[in-house]
């Protein structure tokens, strides 16, 4: 029986330079649930099963990132924190949230020279800070996804990117829900310019990953499905709809499967399916999964009811897919289980790729 090389795993080393101390939630400030010890649980928990061969990455050129994000947010992103200062030096003992919104009659072709009216031009919400190490930990996150798809490139089996603050709400333009670059766009984007021609993206993070949608929405040529929370009830709340398919080029290339609160194992295994069958009858040659882990029955601000030997079924679906895989990390907020809750996908893959 031939030996299956265990799954290479790409640690942003600076994560935690991006540490919010506040978001708004419901018109109050409140301890941010997206923290330094979501990545760090991981870790611990690979390298207690022996699983996996953990590296770092070198950081990502600029123009790599442009292939996704536009020039003029990146810009934005990357001297943001300079120019909260520079509004008031207090600032740097409070992390920078958006106040002001361009929808629907403003404009948002012109860039202000207000840097909060800038915040709000590129964000979607108040629940996202940014702090004085966020952009140095996206940009390294970006970089942990590009490296595993050069290890998908070379012929390995399967990658995944350790990182965060996660990306898949993030556009072209904006962030939000605690998304800044959306590292799983970069690497579909890096596969193709690496010559993969039909690349899937599989987002399986409790709220849909309206970032990516909307990065592809007009292409034929990355496919992306979505099991979610129904955005009536759920964030991001205004995408994620079972009725949007993709657009122009991009007709067909969509598929949104949202699932009601409380559901289950069996019936979101049933959605999996079908996203995998899709992704299968689109022809693609490399999948990126959103491993989005807070479907899990304790996550405090989602509402599935995954238990924890369930991600083992779920790493054994991946696998049988049969194609070359990057796994990154998004959501999971049950800090102590969702070390346990990713070492089980992986576990789950790589047994049943033997």
């Amino acid at each position: 029986m031939a030996t299956i090389p265990p799954v290479h795993v790409f640690f942003n080393e600076r994560h935690a330079l991006h540490h919010g101390r506040h978001e708004m939630f419901r018109g109050e400030l409140v301890p941010c649930f997206e923290i330094p010890a979501r990545t760090e649980y991981v870790l611990d928990e690979l390298r207690r099963r022996g699983l996996g061969t953990i590296a770092s990455a070198q950081e990502v050129p600029l123009p790599v990132l442009e292939r996704v994000h536009t020039p003029r947010y990146l810009q934005f992103l990357s001297t943001a924190w300079d120019e909260w200062i520079a509004l008031d030096p207090k600032n740097a003992e409070r992390d920078a949230l958006p106040s002001y919104w361009p929808i629907r009659t403003f404009r948002s072709d012109v860039l202000p020279a207000s840097f909060p009216a800038r915040m709000g031009l590129f964000s979607f919400d108040a629940g996202s800070p940014i702090t004085a190490g966020t952009w140095t930990a996206a940009r390294q996150g970006a970089a942990c996804a590009v490296a595993g798809v050069r290890e998908l490139l070379q012929g390995e089996r399967a990658a995944f990117a350790l990182t965060r603050p996660p990306g898949h709400h993030a556009g072209a333009d904006f962030f939000g829900g605690y998304c800044f670059l959306n590292n799983a766009a970069i690497a579909a984007q890096a596969l193709r310019d690496g010559g993969v021609e039909r690349v899937a993206i599989l987002d399986i993070d409790y709220h849909h990953g309206n970032g990516t949608q909307a990065i592809f929405y007009e292409r034929p040529d990355v496919f992306f499905a979505s099991v979610h929370g129904d955005p009536h009830t759920e964030y991001p709340y205004y995408l994620g709809y079972a009725d949007e398919h993709g657009a122009g080029a991009g007709e067909g290339f969509n598929l949104n499967l949202p699932l009601p609160r409380g559901t289950d194992y069996t019936r979101w295994r049933d959605a999996l399916s079908h996203a995998l069958e899709a992704i299968s009858r689109f022809g693609a040659q490399a999948l990126v999964v959103s491993l989005g882990l807070d479907t899990f029955e304790a996550d405090p601000v989602s509402g599935f009811a995954l238990r924890s030997d369930d991600y083992l079924r779920v790493g054994e679906a991946f696998s049988a897919a049969r194609l070359p895989t990057l796994f990154v990390f998004e959501g999971g907020y049950a800090v102590a289980e969702v070390g346990v809750n990713a070492a089980n996908v992986l576990q789950g893959f790589e047994h049943a790729a033997r």
